[in-house]
């Protein structure tokens, strides 16, 4: 029986054929007769311009703009309409202002190790063809920290009056000047290197022989002005002329005396004695124009505790002579070991020296220590300055009672104006 015919693409297997697989049936879309077979993807829709910030979100953003926390198109955006929008302006400039008052106040003070730290990394990669001799350095130093605290001083803090303190004849003494008298006071006294070192005389042909009070008193005498802020540009090129000039003498002339008038160092001591100074009249002048200073740094205070320590036998056999110190209590030769007090200096710049007390040619021993002084470094210095009165020091002691009166009445006479 035949059945009905079929196509040639119905899939079925024919008698005597091979079967035909089906090709893939068409979507659903393409069965649509209202739609033609797409080839290519339709084109994107054109990109419709977003409008333009509104003035309410322009005038929101003014706070984040004064913060610098928008966006560059924000920016761009505030900006733009601040040129356009007068109300907005003003608010943005008041929101700048209040933002300048958010951030810390500034100080003016340098960090401690700030100028090592600097000198350091610069002589680290070009190393100085003449440094500085080590001697010198805290000279340098106390001069340019002052230099730096004078820098902005107007008219009125050059005439703030100082008083400058010492002690004499058992006696505390001051003197009243201003901060200019006390630059014209450094220069005339740091003179006194200059004129050793066969330099210029800021006093002139008309200097007075004598040594630092004799000088400053005709410094302040030979105008009838007081010293104004002018004084500051002589006295800041002599300190570079003899940093300079010490530079290129090489090693011996650390040695060269400077004459004081009733007494002499050799120059290493000498421009130590003046960093000492400077440092000391430098806390006068700030404390007069009520500004914090710091102490020198550790090494620099500490060779300056040296040099007051060194100087005490010298200073406690003058006040003997005097009749102003106990008499000796057992001399002995030059270079043997005698009576001796021990001084402990605690703090930056601390250490422990050994003070003869009957000699100055004695050898402090030991072994014959017959009293004990310990105090701090700053406070040490200041008594040495004559700022603080001996009976005023803070002072730890132990032994002799006498021994100790005088070793702290001869480090006190170790000032002078």
């Amino acid at each position: 029986m035949n059945g009905p015919a079929q196509s040639p693409d119905d899939g079925y297997e024919r008698p005597g054929g091979r079967p035909r697989i089906p090709g893939p049936r068409g979507a659903a879309d393409d069965l649509d007769p209202q739609r033609a077979p797409r080839l290519l993807p339709d084109p994107e829709p054109a990109a419709v311009p977003a409008p333009p910030p509104t003035h309410a979100v322009l005038k929101s953003l003014l706070g984040a703009w004064a913060l610098a926390a928008c966006s560059a198109e924000e920016t761009q955006a505030v900006e733009d309409h601040l040129t356009e929008c007068a109300p907005c302006a003003e608010e943005a400039l008041r929101l700048r202002d209040a933002v300048g008052l958010l951030h810390p106040e500034e100080t003016l003070d340098l960090k401690p190790l700030l100028r090592s730290r600097v000198l350091e990394d610069c002589l680290g990669k070009r190393p100085a063809r003449i440094p500085v001799p080590v001697w010198a350095n805290p000279y340098d130093t106390e001069t340019a920290r002052l230099d730096a605290l004078l820098q902005d001083f107007g008219d009125s803090e050059w005439h703030t009056p100082v008083r400058l303190k010492w002690f004499e004849e058992e006696q505390r003494r001051s003197r009243r000047t201003t901060v200019a008298g006390v630059i014209g006071h450094l220069m005339t006294v740091d003179g006194l290197v200059a004129t050793a070192l066969g330099l210029d005389d800021p006093l002139g042909s008309d200097a007075p022989p004598g040594g630092p009070s004799v000088r400053t008193e005709h410094y302040w005498n030979a105008s009838a002005y007081p010293p104004t802020r002018q004084v500051r540009t002589p006295w800041r090129e002599q300190g570079h002329t003899l940093v300079r000039t010490v530079s290129f003498a090489g090693r011996g002339v650390a040695e060269l005396a400077v004459d004081y008038g009733n007494f002499a160092l050799p120059l290493g001591d000498a421009l130590l004695e003046r960093a000492f100074e400077c440092w000391v009249h430098a806390g006068d002048i700030a404390e007069a124009v009520d500004y914090p200073y710091e102490a020198p740094s550790g090494p620099h205070l500490h060779g300056m505790i040296d040099l007051a320590a060194r100087l005490l036998p010298s200073a406690l056999a003058q006040r003997r002579r005097a009749g102003l110190a106990a008499p000796a209590r057992g001399l002995v030769a030059a270079g043997a070991p005698g009576r001796t007090l021990h001084l402990e200096i605690e703090g930056a710049g601390g250490g422990g020296w050994d003070i003869a007390l009957d000699s100055p040619g004695a050898k402090p021993s030991p072994d014959r220590t017959v009293a004990e002084i310990a105090l701090d470094g700053v406070e040490f210095c200041q008594l040495a300055a004559g700022h603080i009165a001996p009976e005023e020091a803070a002072v730890g002691q132990h032994g002799d009672r006498e021994a100790i009166r005088d070793v702290l009445f001869a480090a006190a006479s170790l000032s002078r104006l």
